[in-house]
């Protein structure tokens, strides 16, 4: 049996914006696999995902992508829906997410504006679009904001799904239990190793 394809390679990255917030880092990412991203607030760990969207600014190594590598992104922050009339099922449309396999009260929501779903209820749904998108590399920048203990259980089982489909998942966390539960491994940024 052949080891899985390998999607990223990481090698001496430096990054950041005007000044270098992150590095040097280097890791490689299999299609399977689930990265966790661990460390302390400032050591780089949101740059590290948009440097590998092109959103940050190369200071040094590199970063190489299988060809033709298809990413999907879930950032911290929720876009503002107060408004919006934008229901579940058409955010899940917009990444041609479907909702088989959502929490079963969530899944019974899903036609609900979102300006009218709790802040749990939205998150998840954007992760849902996020990790159901037809990607190859799936990116998640603190995934268990605003879940319940339930949602983050639901989360983590999803995690797996998704990476034994064939998918390669980077998760930033700084919730240790989660990162033990859905993680292959991790990878510590800022040089704190009992950041988990």
């Amino acid at each position: 049996m052949s080891a899985p394809a390998t999607m990223l390679a990481v090698c001496g990255l430096t990054a950041g914006y005007v000044v270098p917030v992150l590095g040097p880092v280097s890791f490689t990412l299999a299609r399977g696999e689930i990265v966790g991203l661990c460390g302390p607030n400032g050591s780089g760990k949101s740059t590290l995902l948009a440097a590998l969207l092109g959103n940050a600014r190369i200071f040094g190594g590199e970063i190489n992508k299988a060809p033709d590598t298809v990413f999907s992104l879930q950032t911290q922050r929720q876009p503002p829906v107060a408004g919006v009339p934008l229901n579940g099922a058409e955010l899940l449309a917009l990444t041609a997410a479907a909702a088989d396999g959502l929490p079963p009260a969530l899944a019974a929501c899903v036609g609900r504006r979102l300006d009218r779903l709790s802040g749990g209820q939205r998150q998840f749904l954007h992760l849902w679009a996020c990790l159901q998108a037809p990607a190859d590399v799936v990116l998640l920048d603190e995934p268990t904001n605003n879940l319940d203990p339930d949602g983050v259980a639901h989360l983590a089982g999803a995690l797996r799904a998704r990476a034994a489909g064939g998918a390669g998942l980077l998760v930033v966390s700084h919730d240790a239990a989660f990162l033990a539960a859905a993680c292959d491994r991790l990878v510590r940024l800022g040089g704190n190793d009992d950041a988990v």
